[in-house]
């Protein structure tokens, strides 16, 4: 499996794609559960080409399609956008977020935007020194 793709080209892309999931391939039948495994089982389509592309939508939104070949051999596409997720879960996930990065804030006088930078981080899958080293809120009951 081809990781020669620097994973920051998918920064933020991840919990955009959720609700594309799960992506079944007409060919073999494969299902990729979500985006993490969709990227991480599947290869570039040509080693030299990072298999995004920018384009626009319909509506006239941007969007990036993203092309991955599949263990098969078969080429599976997927849109990504910024609309945001106006489910009851999205304006869970936002407010929870928001109530995090006000926590940093106050409580441990964190600028907002590396609040923000570091609380995406965590929400990536990396690492966040800074925040490893905070206590969590205490729960609300």
């Amino acid at each position: 499996m081809s990781h020669s793709i620097s994973d920051t080209l998918y920064d933020g892309l991840q919990a955009l794609a959720e609700s594309a999931f799960p992506k079944k391939c007409s060919t073999c039948g494969r299902t990729f559960e979500t985006a993490d495994q969709f990227i991480k089982e599947t290869e570039t389509v040509r080693p030299t080409v990072s298999g995004l592309k920018q384009t626009e939508d319909d509506d006239g939104s941007k969007i990036v399609e993203l092309f991955r070949n599949c263990p098969c051999g078969s080429t599976l596409m997927d849109a990504f956008n910024d609309r945001r997720d106006l489910s009851e879960n999205g304006e869970k996930r936002r407010k929870r977020f928001a109530e995090l990065q006000t926590y940093l804030i106050d409580h441990h006088k964190i600028d907002s935007n590396q609040a923000r930078e570091e609380l995406l981080k965590v929400l990536r899958g990396e690492q966040s020194e800074l925040l490893a080293g905070i206590a969590p809120p205490p729960k609300k009951k």
